[in-house]
């Protein structure tokens, strides 16, 4: 009795040992992973907020700002007060802003696509393109979500932890840079405004 008493930790550490390992030989590695997916932004067509196939092609040449945004969030007002900042200065500049409604965290973006157009046009001014609501994380991620965090991941894993979550894109198509939720837009100007000065040569 005794004897089998004293195996059981033995007997549990082979048990978590065989199931970390099937873990990592039945998961695709994010090698693999990034293997998969096309080589550059300029790859991906997306949908608008009215569900019109969208080329990122033709976002060839311009700086680009994506964002997952949500209209119920702590932060959704001033995060919209500063991307229309940033819209209004840059945007003949040949900087974009590409918003993409998700409604996975606290379920803060609930509305039709509709809804969310109304919404950001008439309460949050927005005139930067929007598109329909994806997801961002778990095996439906949308296909352009997986790229931008196998590019660039964040501090504590590649999921993307909230609303508002940015991404830089530079004139070349290249994912330069990822912000945090709690970084304000207007933080990133200098960023734009040396992307915006650069050749694409």
């Amino acid at each position: 009795m005794q004897s089998s008493l004293t195996n059981w930790p033995s007997f549990i550490l082979v048990a978590i040992i065989a199931f970390v390992l099937f873990y990592i030989n039945s998961s695709p590695s994010s090698q693999e992973f990034a293997e998969e997916l096309p080589n550059s932004i300029y790859d991906f067509t997306v949908k608008d907020i009215r569900g019109n196939d969208v080329s990122l092609s033709d976002y060839k040449g311009k700086v680009l700002l994506i964002v997952n945004v949500a209209s119920k969030c702590g932060v959704t007002r001033s995060n919209y007060k500063e991307l229309n900042i940033l819209y209004d200065k840059y945007k003949n500049q040949g900087f974009e802003i590409l918003a993409f409604p998700c409604n996975q965290f606290a379920w803060q973006e609930p509305g039709s696509d509709e809804q969310i157009e109304e919404a950001a046009c008439s309460k949050f001014k927005a005139k930067f393109p929007f598109f329909q609501k994806i997801k961002v994380n778990g095996k439906n991620a949308a296909p352009l979500y997986k790229f931008l965090k196998v590019k660039r991941g964040g501090r504590f894993g590649n999921s993307i932890k909230w609303n508002f979550t940015k991404f830089l894109v530079d004139k070349k198509g290249n994912v330069l840079e990822r912000y945090s939720p709690s970084t304000p837009p207007l933080e990133i100007e200098g960023e734009i405004q040396n992307l915006l000065a650069s050749s694409l040569l």
